[in-house]
């Protein structure tokens, strides 16, 4: 038997229940992994209340986490009994002590990357290479605009664009949240609480806009995103954590300056075993080399699963968040 955190029905921070699991032997291109740290992602937040959809009920939640390889099925010659990996993958159930996983979903842990470390950065860092390699790849002189920038995507987004010479423009929703990702390669911070969000854009581009605006936020920024592009720029909605975004009409893209939208989702890009290794790889290149930092901003145990929840959705969190087992 193993602790999980499971959920009986959708609902707030309080159906995140620690049960006791039985956990079966890995059968075939499967392996059986100890965890050492969980991820927290806003993810985890749209399958408890039901945005998302399990595939059953009950369910554990949790897709990114880092560990150790206890047993390994028919088959799986990629890592063996006693190696350190870590994933980003579906399905659900990162939530526990103990899981059964696919082989072809573990990428295993360089020497210079701790567990902590990779639990806090696998789902969040290949979002980023997603975003700003795939969705749109950005280019040396791009003026982009990062909302939630002192999150745990932002301030890998932040460093990264920089590093790839953009302008970064972040939008935060305090004075301690701006040092924070200016500290991790944002130019200009942005309080969006006091500032009107579209026209410091334009005061910092002189009137051009962003060539992309990533926005993970929803419902309270995407219409400001889209005034935000320079012409032909792109909007990449890629969360909600204000709630459903509003409804675009294709006309509203033509008015603006002929401008682009996509919803991209990042199972659609690493889903497959050598994309995802690609963008593990590219992730743990730019960590090594001290180009971008993981900041983990809060730790929980894994019984404390509903209290990192509230704190997640109350913005009382920065960085990356992480459970402990």
């Amino acid at each position: 038997m193993t602790d999980a955190i499971r959920i009986h029905q959708f609902g707030g921070p309080e159906v995140l229940g620690l049960e006791s699991v039985t956990v079966a032997d890995p059968g075939p291109g499967e392996v059986r992994l100890h965890h050492s740290h969980i991820g927290l992602n806003y993810i985890d937040v749209y399958f408890r209340t039901g945005v998302y959809q399990p595939a059953a009920m009950p369910f554990t939640p949790g897709f990114e986490a880092a560990g150790e390889v206890i047993a390994v099925g028919e088959g799986v010659s990629d890592v063996g009994v006693g190696d350190r990996v870590a994933y980003a993958a579906r399905p659900p159930g990162a939530y526990a002590e103990e899981r059964v996983i696919s082989a072809d979903s573990l990428v295993k842990l360089p020497a210079v990357i701790g567990n902590e470390q990779a639990a806090g950065m696998m789902l969040k860092g290949m979002t980023a290479h997603m975003l700003l390699k795939r969705v749109y790849a950005v280019q040396p002189g791009d003026a982009v605009l990062v909302h939630a920038a002192a999150g745990g995507v932002g301030l890998i987004l932040c460093q990264w664009a920089r590093h790839l010479g953009a302008t970064v423009i972040g939008t935060v929703g305090s004075e301690a949240k701006a040092e924070l990702a200016r500290a991790h390669g944002c130019h200009h911070p942005v309080l969006y609480r006091d500032e009107d969000i579209g026209e410091r854009v334009r005061q910092i581009t002189g009137g051009e806009g962003v060539a992309v605006a990533y926005d993970s936020v929803g419902a309270d920024t995407l219409r400001q995103s889209l005034g935000c592009l320079r012409r032909r720029g792109m909007l990449v909605s890629f969360g909600q954590s204000s709630g459903k975004p509003p409804a675009i009409e294709v006309g509203e893209l033509a008015a603006g300056g002929s401008l682009f939208m996509t919803r991209p989702t990042m199972f659609d890009y690493v889903g497959e075993r050598e994309p995802m290794r690609a963008a593990a790889e590219a992730l743990f290149d730019v960590v090594a080399k001290g180009v971008v930092s993981i900041e983990i901003g809060r730790r929980f145990g894994l019984a404390q699963a509903a209290e990192a929840h509230r704190a997640l959705e109350a913005r009382q969190t920065t960085g990356s968040t992480v459970l402990t087992v």
